[in-house]
């Protein structure tokens, strides 16, 4: 199925709040002046907490993606400073701090991707990336209490949920400072590249505002603040997670293939909202997928192009093709058609058993290797009642040898449980 990308008829506005985007916004009378007078200048900041931004950093990514294609000037912040000290906002406790070569290291990284999603070639209008530790390393403790921390009151900064949420526990005078440091961030985009509008989640409405309230003690002009909504889940479950952890970008920490499943896994509950969230497509292409939901849920077409444009954006055409080749393959029992690279991709969270090479293995004894069977016992007894496949093949013989030749790609061989237990056997000499 192919649906036209969104419409540019509707204003930027309109679209996020057809979209659901729209949480907070300091003054939406004014943004909305703004933006009717031409392109502004905006910020998302991204401090570099891990290698890899994950599913819940795709929302405001995909927001400043918006705007650029709007014609309106991105900036994408990487914490390289802030990332040292620790946001306590949405937290309950204090994070671990990283070694500067560490954060530095995941700074890099997280440009890297940001590139991925973001034209930073574009010739009328690339995209910008800055890293705070360029204005915030320089600062010295002296100059940043007197320009910067006399312009916040204590009782101001405790009423701002971020810390008031955490006075019960303690907080260090090291977090409670995050909000001074990202205001700054904010003052110092504003000054220095024109920067209105600063994007971002709900938990940051108070850096936000701090911010804006920091640039206009400054004489710094007009700015605003817009947070996206948080995501949630109808089941309650938190957004993002799936049984092996956190959903990633980084195609090594989360397979193309997981990444696939957790968007197709999505609850009807949640697909429609998903759909308007973390996709391009058109508000006549959703209502459409909307109509098909409602009148055959089963078919699951809904969260089928949510997968599939989801796992495009973030990685691609090729990896839809692979990730829609391996479900294929899983599903039907299949997987001799998949390439090796699929294959290693299919069976990345399978339990999987290193087997010395050797020309032949009784499928006994494999199934107890690989943990397939708890016992021999056990594994006899399900190969007569017909519960076990050789990639794919059923075999009901218990004296079943398997031989090298059968090994895919000469070195792996797929056993399966019943419909959806799988286990891999690799050989190596």
């Amino acid at each position: 199925m192919t649906h036209s990308k969104s419409a540019t008829t509707n204003s930027l506005l309109e679209d996020l709040e057809y979209r659901g985007l729209i949480y907070q916004v300091t003054d939406r009378e004014g943004l909305e002046k703004k933006l009717s007078e031409g392109p502004i200048s905006l910020y998302c900041g991204y401090d570099p907490t891990a290698d890899s931004l994950h599913v819940g950093h795709l929302l405001p990514v995909l927001l400043l993606r918006r705007f650029q294609e709007a014609g309106h000037h991105v900036f994408a912040l990487v914490g390289g400073g802030t990332g040292m000290i620790g946001d306590p906002s949405g937290r309950s406790s204090e994070r671990t701090l990283n070694a500067a070569e560490t954060v530095a290291q995941w700074t890099e990284s997280l440009k890297k991707q940001l590139s991925g999603f973001l034209d930073f070639e574009r010739k009328d209008n690339p995209a910008r990336i800055v890293s705070n530790y360029d204005w915030l390393a320089p600062l010295d403790i002296i100059t940043f209490l007197r320009d910067i921390g006399k312009h916040f009151t204590v009782n101001y900064m405790l009423a701002k949920d971020s810390v008031c949420s955490r006075l019960e526990g303690g907080i260090s005078f090291t977090e409670f400072s995050y909000m001074l440091l990202q205001s700054y961030d904010f003052y110092r985009l504003h000054v220095d590249h024109g920067v209105t509008l600063q994007v971002g989640g709900s938990d940051q409405w108070g850096n936000i505002t701090a911010g804006l309230d920091l640039i206009g003690k400054m004489g710094g002009g007009e700015a605003f603040g817009l947070t996206l909504p948080l995501v949630t889940k109808s089941d309650g479950k938190k957004f993002g997670k799936s049984e092996a952890g956190a959903v990633w970008l980084d195609r090594n920490k989360t397979s193309v293939y997981q990444f696939y499943q957790f968007w197709i896994n999505t609850d009807d509950a949640d697909v429609v909202k998903f759909l308007k969230y973390f996709t391009f497509l058109s508000r006549e292409a959703i209502a459409e997928l909307e109509e098909e939901l409602r009148q055959a849920p089963e078919k699951r077409v809904a969260q089928r192009e949510l997968a599939r444009e989801v796992t495009r954006l973030v990685h691609g055409d090729e990896a839809v093709v692979s990730a829609e080749n391996i479900s294929r393959a899983l599903f039907s029992g299949d997987i001799t058609q998949l390439s090796e690279e699929e294959l290693v991709e299919a069976m990345h969270d399978v339990p999987t058993a290193v087997v010395e090479d050797q020309n032949e293995s009784g499928l006994i004894d494999l199934l107890v290797a690989s943990k397939a069977a708890p016992s021999r016992r056990q594994a006899r007894q399900d190969i007569e009642s017909g519960a076990i496949y050789v990639n794919g093949v059923r075999v009901t013989d218990i004296d079943a040898v398997i031989t090298a030749d059968q090994r895919l790609y000469g070195k792996f061989i797929v056993l399966r449980r019943g419909k959806k237990n799988y286990f891999l056997v690799r050989y190596e000499r």
